[in-house]
């Protein structure tokens, strides 16, 4: 929290949200390896920040770049020129790594170190997944706004084609699989992090990320019958939950 309060006392006083992605990323970063510093240093301790390390190399890195090449990130059009909207956002964020960070926070400080098994490559398997789901739909989304054709369009293909936002659900993936694979040196109360990824995906949902997102979304292309119909065809997170509503709708209206 300290780290993001003075990102947003300089951000404030510029009146810009350039590095707040940069401070992001780098928080997790930081507090990640202070912390792996002071555990046994394990192996599974050592893949599990070594996951984190990536992952926040790779995003900070993409978002970084991202928002220098945009020039401005949507999000804060209004907030950064307000100091007490905008510390929400800053304070929002050091919120999110220390409550994403939980598992791999409570794993250093565990003193058990049993063998690798099942949870462990399943988890370790579904953080692939996620990774990968996001890594992809970064890009295609980079490579439909880096096209001219589609200045002013919003993306409707590939992965954003079956769910609205496969970036965030590859985010609430991948930190459930690294739950799920620090949860087997786990004991007692360091059980209560399962509630990390349930938190992460609260605040996804719910408070930072699809909620801004889908409002701006409607303030740009509300009124178009396209947007209107991707809204009503492609489920918000999970790919192809639509469908299978429709199907269910269409099962019971012949009953």
């Amino acid at each position: 929290m300290g780290v993001n309060l003075v990102g947003w006392a300089a951000a404030s006083y510029l009146k810009t949200e350039k590095f707040y992605d940069l401070f992001g990323s780098g928080t997790f970063l930081l507090v990640t390896l202070l912390s792996h510093s002071r555990s046994s240093g394990s192996l599974r301790q050592r893949i599990a920040t070594g996951l984190v390390c990536v992952w926040a190399a790779r995003l900070g890195s993409f978002l970084v770049e991202r928002v220098m090449k945009v020039g401005k990130d949507v999000r804060f059009d209004d907030a950064k020129h307000n100091p007490a909207k905008f510390v929400v956002f800053w304070s929002l964020q050091g919120l999110w790594v220390f409550v994403t960070l939980l598992p791999t926070l409570a794993l250093h400080s565990s003193t058990l170190n049993p063998a690798f098994g099942l949870k462990d490559f399943v988890g370790f398997g579904i953080w692939g997944i996620g990774f990968a789901l996001e890594v992809i739909a970064d890009k295609q989304k980079s490579d439909f706004k880096a096209d001219p054709s589609n200045e002013g369009e919003f993306i409707k293909e590939g992965l954003w084609g079956v769910s609205r936002h496969p970036n965030y659900l590859g985010e609430i993936t991948l930190w459930s699989g690294l739950w799920l694979s620090c949860s087997t040196s786990l004991t007692g109360v360091q059980h209560l992090v399962v509630f990390s990824p349930l938190l992460v995906a609260l605040l996804i949902t719910k408070i930072s990320g699809i909620p801004l997102l889908e409002a701006s979304g409607l303030k740009r292309w509300g009124e178009r019958e396209d947007f209107q119909r991707y809204l009503r065809d492609t489920p918000v997170l999970f790919p192809f939950t639509k469908a299978l509503d429709k199907l269910i709708y269409e099962e019971k209206s012949k009953d």
